[in-house]
């Protein structure tokens, strides 16, 4: 194995010391590989040393405009920052460069969830969903779809989430939402419950239930 491999290998292990002066390494005899800083910026950033990781993705930008990652490095970095403007701007160049990764559709649709724009975030956590099997990334989608007033689509979304995680109380949770607004108040009280049986202290669901019991002896 090269420097980097060894390095990712060390990653993997949650050796981030030993990746780091590998990285370093790397960089001291490549510094014109792009890939280098990218690789050493996204370790920086799992150790949450986001300054120098912006520092190492940039340089990698400055020898390559065209490093695609580099671009995702940067947007997961803002997303978290919550600098969202900033963070579109370079996930959308990152697809315009040509990468089709689930975790940038996925970030892209956060993004648009955060600033409030439900219509623009569902094609991205949509695609987001078809390429990849994380479950999170289908909630997401189903929640955006919820929120958004589509609840038949949600329906559909939440409930294969809870097909393939039955313990999701968060999407039972949803379930549960979907059906008070139908007036389908039996059926909204056993997701509530069954989101309480996989989370106890789910708060939102218990209240829902409170509430629903509350219609209930009306």
């Amino acid at each position: 194995m090269d420097k980097q491999e060894q390095a990712i290998q060390f990653i993997k292990e949650k050796d981030y010391e030993q990746a780091a002066k590998l990285f370093i390494k790397h960089i001291d005899e490549h510094p014109n590989d792009s890939v280098g800083y990218i690789n050493f910026g996204n370790l920086l950033e799992m150790m949450n040393q986001h300054e120098e990781a912006e520092r190492f993705f940039l340089k990698a930008i400055e020898l390559d405009e065209k490093a695609a990652t580099a671009f995702v490095g940067l947007g997961n970095l803002y997303y978290k920052r919550k600098l969202f403007a900033e963070a579109e701007k370079m996930l959308r160049h990152a697809l315009h460069l040509g990468i089709e990764d689930s975790e940038v559709y996925y970030l892209l649709g956060l993004v648009h969830f955060q600033k409030e724009e439900k219509m623009l975030a569902i094609p991205f956590l949509q695609r987001a969903s078809e390429l990849s099997d994380d479950i999170e990334k289908k909630f997401q989608y189903g929640l955006a779809l919820a929120q958004a007033n589509y609840a038949d689509e949600a329906e559909k979304v939440l409930k294969e989430v809870v097909l393939k995680e039955n313990s999701h109380a968060d999407a039972l949770y949803n379930l549960g939402i979907i059906m008070v607004h139908r007036d389908n108040l039996d059926e909204a009280l056993y997701y509530f419950n069954q989101a309480l049986a996989q989370d106890p202290g789910h708060k939102m669901a218990e209240d829902a239930k409170r509430n629903v019991l509350n219609m209930n002896e009306r």
